[in-house]
């Protein structure tokens, strides 16, 4: 299969149509893997148009029914404006975290926030993940050096990056690490071992991170749900014939 899932985009219009319809897959994966809670969560991905404004969804509708004519276009003042889909009730959270992030770093693209189920418990901890994993080292240096990563205490995760595909498999890593983390620590006392869990050196963690912890990997690392999602609902971005737009 060709992992080269982003199509020839000729114009900003097209452009925007497709990191819609790419959006609007992401969250049908965050459903997916049950990263949904109510009305909780969101990801937001910056306009290629209008680089003040943002893609978000709807408060109140499920992840998994999302499509890209539902989406709202937001400022970062909070004004939903008149591009946005019919449904115009605006989650405040998700105005005040994501304006946030695409103001002061426009270097991201794409922002994801969840109360994973994994994560949302690790983050009570008020503790960061040890490097016992190729993919808690990748987490950990998104963290501190790239600032792509970071566990909200008491709420549960957030990932900020240039692309939606690595966003979502960014995110889908560091809800995995949080839940190797407290698997391996709940392991350690069931049998009494007094010592910590066995940590990856610092050396072999910052090489780790930096073959699998780039935007790069990730982006490459994402597309492959993507592909997936494409393959169960039958669904693929196409560029119209003398047009722009997605055919579904």
């Amino acid at each position: 299969m060709d992992t080269q899932e982003t199509p020839v985009i000729s114009n900003p219009q097209q452009e925007r149509d497709f990191l819609k319809f790419r959006l609007a897959q992401a969250y049908r994966i965050f459903a997916k893997y049950g990263y949904d809670q109510g009305t909780a969560g969101h990801i937001t991905v910056r306009d290629p148009i209008r680089k003040d404004c943002f893609w978000v969804n709807p408060w109140g509708l499920h992840f998994k029914l999302i499509q890209p004519e539902d989406l709202l276009l937001v400022d970062h003042q909070g004004n939903i404006q008149e591009e946005s889909g019919k449904s115009r009730l605006l989650n405040t959270s998700a105005y005040m975290i994501h304006a946030a992030i695409h103001e002061k770093r426009p270097d991201v693209n794409c922002a994801a926030h969840a109360h994973s189920l994994y994560g949302k418990t690790f983050s009570t901890l008020g503790i960061p993940l040890d490097p016992i994993t190729q993919d808690s080292c990748r987490a950990i240096a998104e963290a501190l050096g790239g600032c792509k990563a970071a566990i909200l205490k008491n709420h549960g995760l957030l990932v900020a990056t240039r692309s939606i595909e690595s966003a979502v498999f960014f995110f889908m890593s560091l809800e995995k690490c949080c839940r190797v983390q407290m698997l391996a620590d709940a392991g350690a006392a069931a049998r009494n071992i007094s010592r910590d869990t066995t940590k990856i050196d610092a050396e072999s963690a910052r090489a780790t991170a930096a073959i699998n912890g780039s935007e790069r990997a990730g982006w490459f690392s994402g597309v492959v749900e993507f592909q997936l999602l494409q393959h169960e609902e039958g669904k693929k971005f196409e560029i119209p014939q003398g047009g722009s737009g997605s055919k579904l």
